[in-house]
């Protein structure tokens, strides 16, 4: 590449011909791809823990996100670089396992780098380092299991699901009403949880949002909510041991499937036209109120005429319910959903204890409220935010603390936070490096000082020194051989995570640092990057 000037002195580059490239393999390949992961986790470090910073990120077409959700600032980042891309696969795959710790995953991910960045300078072979990294993560794992404590809890017990879910929320924009988000999520894990078998369908927790009113005003419904009114402002909009029949064929007479064409010259034609179609709406509307319907869900519109119908034979009825919404309920009500008006019977329709219209303050937004259903196992948690992108945020961060509450349903062990985990698992690896006497003991000791990134990154973002508090944390942990030691983010006065109730799960844990040496392993075994224009 050189820098030359035209005849108006206006400078532009010249660059090489792409035959003369050349592309990057052996050392060269494995640093550039250490510093292209490294960028990445510095992106997020700033991220990490409850004073941790937001990032707006910009859209194509002008949207504007505000979050400190890892894997959402990841996959909304516009990636070229494979290794960016591989860092952005691990934070998604922590996402779609754990649900929580996507930013810890990649913090951690880029510390593994820059410690092995280190040691190929001192000439150790990438192979080395990374069955070095193997050893040192099992160490920590098992170190993890020992040092992890049960959490009892139970359908009238509670509060060790909640304590958990607010440590999730502390570090996101809605902390300050996190005590009533973590209640509202364990909640809804618990009205869906299958204690015996110990598991959680999160599909049938539908989250919603809509703008206006304040973020206290959030609320959890046993039941669904339907962005839709009554299709005519007459019929009721209270219904009480509602009979749903939930259609997927609408109101009108049938159409043939071939091409056709009617020919009406007289007015006779077009009566008894018209009373056939009456006739067709009054036997569909009929069949309704012959298996003892109160309430008709369509995923179809119907024209005027039999919306009128409906209103005048006392049969409230919604139209244009989409298809998830429809299956839904239908999970919701114990209801059937029927195809063909021939095939309505008693049987299926769905039951609920309360429909109900609601609208909301002075705006004209209405939506039904389906609730005290007959199977209760799909909640709603329905958010109110004063604009579109609070609500989206909230999301997030509902999203996060139901995968908490969901894995500590399926494994009821915790480790503290506030960095506390990482420190004892520190001060486990580095004690371990020296049973081993080969050039790994190397990697396993890089590995500990790695394990530190994330307690200095917490520290870091509260506005500590970040060396003066991990290293004062570090001895109290092993003068007083307790892991429960951590950074104090919030400035309580003490260090005890137990004290503080700043607990992360076991699993999550473990999966972060299991998720980020695998990934670091792939990366310091890529030792030449072919692009389509070398072959």
């Amino acid at each position: 590449m050189a820098l030359a000037f035209d005849e108006y002195g206006r400078p532009f580059i010249i660059l090489k011909e792409q035959e003369q490239k050349t592309r990057l393999s052996g050392l060269e390949a494995q640093k550039a791809n250490i510093s292209a992961g490294r960028v990445v986790s510095q992106i997020l470090r700033t991220s990490l823990g409850p004073k941790g910073m937001d990032k707006m990120l910009q859209s194509p077409d002008g949207d504007v996100t505000i979050t400190n959700d890892g894997a959402t600032i990841l996959e909304q980042m516009d990636v070229d670089n494979q290794i960016a891309k591989l860092m952005v696969e691990l934070s998604r795959s922590q996402d779609y396992e754990i649900g929580d710790g996507t930013t810890g995953v990649v913090v951690m991910a880029g510390a593994l780098l820059e410690q092995a960045e280190r040691l190929l300078e001192r000439g150790i072979h990438p192979i080395r380092i990374a069955e070095g990294y193997e050893m040192a993560s099992r160490i920590a794992v098992e170190h993890l299991e020992r040092i992890a404590q049960k959490f009892d809890f139970g359908p009238t017990n509670i509060e060790p699901l909640v304590q958990t879910c607010r440590t999730t929320l502390s570090s996101k924009i809605v902390n300050r009403c996190k005590r009533a988000l973590a209640e509202i999520s364990v909640k809804a894990v618990l009205s869906v949880a299958d204690l015996e078998r110990k598991d959680v369908n999160l599909d049938l927790i539908k989250v919603e949002g809509k703008v206006g009113g304040k973020l206290e005003d959030t609320e959890l419904i046993y039941g669904i909510t339907v962005d839709k009114d009554m299709s005519h402002p007459q019929m009721p909009k209270q219904i009480e041991d509602a009979k749903i029949a939930i259609l997927t064929c609408p109101f009108e007479p049938p159409k043939p499937k071939t091409k056709h064409k009617v020919d009406i010259d007289t007015v006779e034609k077009f009566q008894t036209l018209r009373q056939q179609e009456q006739k067709y709406f009054d036997d569909m509307v009929q069949k309704c109120k012959d298996v003892g319907a109160t309430l008709v869900i369509c995923q179809w519109g119907f024209d005027d005429e039999a919306n009128h119908l409906l209103m005048h034979q006392n049969l409230p009825a919604v139209r244009w319910v989409g298809g998830v919404e429809l299956e839904l309920i239908a999970i919701a009500t114990g209801g059937r959903i029927v195809p063909r008006f021939q095939e309505l019977t008693p049987e299926k329709l769905g039951r609920a204890g309360l429909v109900r219209e609601k609208s909301f303050g002075t705006t004209k937004d209405k939506m039904l409220y389906i609730e005290h259903c007959a199977n209760s196992r799909a909640v709603t948690i329905f958010i109110r935010g004063g604009n579109k992108m609070m609500i989206e945020e909230t999301k997030r961060s509902i999203h996060d603390a139901l995968c908490v509450a969901r894995n500590l349903i399926r494994n009821n062990f915790i480790v503290y936070g506030g960095g506390a985990a990482e420190i004892s698992c520190s001060i486990a690896v580095e004690a371990a490096a020296d049973k081993y006497p080969g050039v790994e003991q190397y990697a396993i000791r890089a590995f500990a000082d790695a394990l530190d990134a994330v307690p200095v990154a917490l520290a870091e973002n509260s506005g500590l020194q970040p060396i003066e508090t991990l290293s004062a944390v570090k001895s109290l942990q092993i003068k007083e051989n307790n892991p429960h030691f951590g950074i104090d983010c919030n400035d309580v006065g003490t260090n005890d995570m137990c004290e503080q109730n700043v607990f992360e799960t076991l699993i999550g844990k473990q999966q972060q640092i299991l998720l980020a040496t695998q990934v670091v392993k792939m990366i310091l075994k890529i030792d030449d990057v072919i692009s389509p224009s070398d072959y």
